[in-house]
């Protein structure tokens, strides 16, 4: 797994370094090698922040979390993570590696920007690009919930049109579709 870690607003250590590739070790039993993880570490008051991205094969796992030390940040983005795994592990299985959930096997949309803010509420403030590719709405329901996301822009593989996914107020799913 290729991991790229940054800090904003912090100096990272070579030590927490260590204990970042240390820990991400732990999804080589998951993932191929073409997996990328992108450890962001920052600071808020009183708090310092981890947001953790790990993107396999078109399929993004994302967890952020906020806490007294790093570390712990770390720990938990890490536990978010392999919850997500294993919660969809059904659904991810052609994707992970083979034999992944064997028993006795061996085998993470950037937030906003807290410091982009605007008087005008009609302004954009940040713009965001990615590639769309064909899914089914159940496939594109799994990657809203890994992203942590309210909603989620796909293309329908039955019909190659642009839907968006969304989960409604009283807990259950939506899907906006084009008028044919």
């Amino acid at each position: 797994m290729k991991i790229t870690i940054t800090g904003r607003q912090v100096e990272v250590t070579q030590d927490f370094r260590n204990h970042i590739e240390k820990k991400l070790a732990k999804f080589d039993k998951y993932f191929r090698d073409d997996a990328t993880a992108k450890v962001k570490v920052g600071k808020k008051p009183n708090l310092e922040t981890v947001e953790l991205t790990v993107v396999s094969q078109g399929t993004i796992f994302r967890s952020e979390q906020a806490e007294d030390t790093a570390m712990n940040a770390l720990d938990l983005c890490i536990y978010s993570i392999e919850r997500q795994i294993r919660k969809n592990k059904t659904r991810l299985e052609k994707r992970l590696r083979k034999d992944v959930f064997v028993k006795g096997s061996d085998a993470y949309v950037p937030s906003p920007d807290p410091t982009d803010e605007s008087d005008d509420e009609n302004t954009v403030v940040r713009e965001k690009t990615f590639r769309l590719k064909p899914m089914s709405t159940d496939e594109a329901i799994m990657q809203m919930n890994l992203l942590g996301h309210s909603f989620f822009v796909y293309v329908n593989d039955a019909d190659g049109q642009v839907n968006v996914v969304y989960r409604r107020n009283d807990g259950r799913y939506g899907n906006i579709m084009p008028e044919q």
